[in-house]
């Protein structure tokens, strides 16, 4: 295969990223938020009322307006974001649980020495 060719038969790849974050300070979060929300030159007067009531009540909503996931993707070469959508949602967590929230067990990766492998490893428990 040559480094022009994908071995996939679309050019379409979906990523997906789940996070589990902690909360340690609600108000600086909720405070940063409202920030951002009033440095937003481009939002209507009507949808920014409704974002700072949203932000204020759910610190889920609030890391929503904070975290940007086009980010990650901006920059790379080669790649054009064709859709990005994102939420989040409180979950409980268990940090001496080896599983993840998703059931999958991440210290199966430490048997594996192949990162390509281990990128399939991962993928498998995110499917």
């Amino acid at each position: 295969m040559s480094a022009d060719e994908t071995s996939t038969s679309s050019p379409h790849v979906r990523l997906r990223v789940e996070l589990v974050v902690e909360i340690a300070d609600p108000a600086e979060l909720t405070r940063a938020a409202l920030a951002r929300i009033e440095g937003d030159a481009l939002m209507p007067d009507e949808e920014r009322e409704h974002a700072r009531e949203i932000v204020a009540a759910d610190a889920g909503e609030a890391i929503a307006y904070l975290v940007d996931p086009v980010d990650l993707v901006n920059g790379l070469p080669g790649v054009e974001l064709a859709h990005a959508s994102w939420g989040s949602e409180g979950t409980h967590y268990d940090p001496d649980d080896p599983e993840g929230p998703d059931g999958f067990d991440f210290d199966d990766l430490d048997d594996v020495e192949d990162p390509a492998a281990e990128s399939a490893v991962v993928n498998a428990g995110r499917g």
